[in-house]
């Protein structure tokens, strides 16, 4: 992605509504910009998205934590933005990525690898990582 204007970076954000959930957060899917498979759903600040047009990389805001992250500063597994859209309510964000390694913290690909069959959720991905080794603890 090419570097965003602060004046631009601004305007953006000035037409995002981020009154529709607690907090002031705003939804952010996330996509691989290659195969097309949704990698995670996350939440944001406005001074969240600032950082990820910044920065070019995502930044979510944890809701569990309280806290602003950057996706993959842990991990390594960073999410290049290639493509933003805006949907048209103006109150959710796609970024299309370039994902480093495993988008999900449990250690697959997506955070998206189970699936509903006959009843039962069915792992349908192969793990890419410990997430013991990555984070000192299981994540699931």
């Amino acid at each position: 992605m090419k570097k965003i204007k602060q004046d631009d970076i601004k305007k953006l954000i000035n037409n995002l509504d981020f009154t529709k959930i607690s907090g002031n957060l705003i939804p952010i899917i996330t996509q691989d910009i290659s195969s097309d498979k949704i990698l995670m759903l996350g939440f944001a600040t406005a001074e969240a998205v600032k950082k990820s047009l910044e920065t070019g990389y995502v930044h979510y805001y944890s809701r569990s934590r309280n806290v602003l992250w950057k996706k993959g500063e842990t991990s390594g597994n960073l999410q290049e933005i290639k493509e933003i859209f805006i949907d048209c309510d103006n109150d959710s964000i796609l970024y299309k990525v370039k994902q480093v390694g495993g988008a999900c913290h449990e250690g697959y690909y997506s955070c998206f690898h189970k699936k509903f069959v006959n009843g039962s959720l069915v792992i349908c991905e192969k793990r890419l990582f410990d997430p013991q080794k990555i984070y000192g603890k299981s994540k699931e």
